[in-house]
């Protein structure tokens, strides 16, 4: 599905809005007593032109003072009660529907935690982020004005038109004149709106991609002085949704002239052929004030259809987008029909790879896969480090054990049990990783740390990752493990985001280690601590590292060389330096140490300092 797609020319906006009847049917009753009352505040002015009536050919008719006095003080009465009637009705619709807005906002962010990498992979964040303000915004506006008042002014218009019709039935059918134009302007005025709104809030989610983008990378488009370039590409999406906004402008005013001129036109027609017949004495004065009051009273109710028309269309279409995403299938967790996972097979312990074909979802039809038949096998408590060239899918391979991308043929096992008949909780549980690209939240460096722990996990656990990770550069920040970390932990250099990520992984002290070359934005001197220190770590655990390096090879007991998306050779770093000319190539970029008492080449050694 892609991120962004227009209407169909078939689409109902009725049918896509009750779609949220899920979210409405808990407040149901106020809103419906908001209604109410909303029809009751509307019937209350109707009254006003009776009463008018009642005084033009009344008191002021036969010269009573009082009756005017009175008439005067019933029109303050009825005014005030109309008041606040609407106030009431406001003050009915604000809790629920901020209700339901923080109901839906939850329910997508904790849809887009159980969707696939593949979905995230496929949308860009600001079309997400969009869906979760701007169009839940939308949406929260509709049910507080726009469904209540579609459904008000329609029982006020024909209760309306009932008392004109009853008061002349000439004159009424001379005000219903417009209704027929107007009913097909409405119909054709929706369906191009609906386009055009559409256009527009995916032009919205463009534009938010844009300067997320642009804000999380401000480091390269300082570094590389391309302000100009995106300023440009920022002026001409912004171009782009003004014309579109622009357009709805348009159709909006177009609507708004028919719907304005019409009811004027047979007003104006209404008070001619009225004022003759009170000439005539076929029609008294009060009767053509109340008339006329009413068919004014009137033009609120129709005059606002073209905007409460536009409202609803937009918020149609901002459910659509928000059930793009809701629809969207989550990851398949068939543990929890199953029954619980199979029981572990006997002398099948540690981490095995059995046939292993990956291709990603949206590769092309024909592509060959990226994984083809992986067969490896990583005995309990032994470390494994995963070797190839760029693109060969070591990372690929990584991502496949905590599930973060589903196997397309073959299986994974731990201690012999498949991981897709596995809980994810449980999967994840006891499957730590650590990628290349570390990413810190916009929390304390504690709080990032010990995401990888259970809620047991305490000040003692995280100083023991901390010095695995060899971290002890947290304790001269401003506020120790308690200082908060930027966002995407931007204020601290790789190196430092890195080793907080490594923590992070070993914190929980977990069976599983899936590590992505986790030391390469170290200096030589910072990777060997950390080396010395993960060592007593992968001493008690079962790991899959990809590594880069050498240095990083020798922390593995085992090498595996992944080529061509399969294991083309497996031994230790020796026996592969002299049996394969592959990995001999591959480790000929940096000298051995321990070996040859060399070093990793200077392009390799980064700055750690913040």
């Amino acid at each position: 599905m892609p991120p962004t797609h227009p209407p169909p020319q078939d689409r109902s906006a009725v049918r896509t809005l009750l779609r949220l009847w899920p979210y409405v049917r808990p407040v149901r009753a106020r809103l419906l007593t908001a209604a109410c009352v909303a029809v009751l505040a509307s019937c209350v002015g109707l009254v006003i032109p009776l009463v008018l009536k009642w005084m033009v050919d009344g008191p002021v008719a036969g010269g009573d003072p009082g009756g005017v006095w009175l008439g005067a003080l019933c029109l303050l009465l009825l005014g005030c009660a109309e008041a606040l009637l609407f106030g009431l009705r406001r003050w009915l619709v604000a809790r629920p529907l901020a209700g339901v807005e923080a109901r839906m906002r939850a329910d997508l962010y904790r849809h887009l935690q159980r969707l696939p990498v593949a979905f995230h992979d496929r949308w860009p964040s600001g079309q997400l982020l969009s869906r979760g303000t701007t169009d839940l915004m939308l949406l929260r506006m509709f049910l507080a004005f726009p469904l209540t008042f579609l459904f008000v002014n329609g029982v006020t218009i024909v209760v309306g038109v009932a008392v004109m019709l009853v008061q002349d039935w000439a004159l009424g059918l001379v005000i219903l004149g417009p209704a027929v134009p107007l009913i097909l302007t409405c119909a054709v005025f929706e369906k191009r709106y609906a386009a055009v709104a559409r256009r527009a809030q995916d032009q919205v989610g463009d534009l938010t991609t844009v300067v997320e983008e642009s804000v999380l990378g401000i480091r390269v488009i300082k570094g590389f002085g391309r302000h100009r370039s995106q300023a440009r590409a920022f002026r001409e999406l912004s171009r782009t949704l003004r014309g579109t906004e622009l357009r709805k402008a348009r159709l909006l005013a177009a609507i708004w002239a028919v719907i304005v001129t019409l009811p004027e036109l047979a007003i104006g027609a209404a008070l001619v052929a009225g004022a003759a017949q009170v000439a005539d004495g076929r029609l008294s004065a009060g009767t053509l004030v109340a008339f006329l009051s009413t068919a004014l009273a009137l033009r609120w109710p129709v005059e606002s259809i073209g905007f409460l028309l536009a409202m609803s269309q937009e918020a149609a279409t901002a459910t659509e987008r928000y059930f793009e995403v809701m629809d969207a299938e989550p990851e398949p967790d068939p543990a929890r029909t199953a029954g619980g996972a199979p029981a572990a097979r006997a002398g099948d312990r540690g981490l095995r790879f059995e046939n292993v074909t990956f291709r990603y979802p949206d590769a092309p039809p024909g592509s060959p896969p990226v994984l083809d038949g992986v067969e490896l096998h990583i005995r309990p408590g032994e470390s494994l480090a995963l070797v190839g060239a760029t693109g060969s899918g070591k990372t690929t391979l990584t991502a496949l054990v905590p599930r973060l991308h589903e196997v397309a043929g073959g299986r994974i096992t731990l201690d012999g049990v498949d991981i897709t008949a596995m809980p994810r909780a449980r999967l994840r549980a006891q499957v730590a990783v650590a990628f290349e690209e570390p990413t810190l939240f916009s929390a304390t460096v504690g709080e990032n740390v010990l995401m990888g722990a259970g809620d047991g996990a305490g000040p003692a656990d995280l100083e023991r990752a901390l010095a695995v990770a060899r971290a002890g550069f947290v304790h001269t920040l401003p506020q120790g493990t308690a200082t908060q970390v930027g966002e995407q932990g931007l204020s601290l250099s790789g190196g430092q985001r890195q080793r907080l990520a490594l923590a992070r992984a070993v914190v929980g002290e977990p069976r599983f280690l899936v590590l992505d070359d986790p030391l390469s934005a170290l200096d030589v001197h910072t990777e060997a601590a950390v080396e010395a220190a993960l060592r007593r770590v992968l001493a008690g655990a079962t790991a899959l590292i990809v590594a880069h390096r050498p240095s990083t090879v020798l922390l593995a007991d085992r090498v595996a060389l992944l080529s061509g998306g399969r294991i083309a050779a497996v031994g230790t770093h020796r026996e592969l330096l002299r049996t394969s000319a592959e990995y001999a190539h591959l480790m000929s970029g940096a000298q051995e140490p321990g070996v040859t008492g060399g070093t990793a080449p200077a392009g390799e050694q980064e700055d750690d300092a913040r």
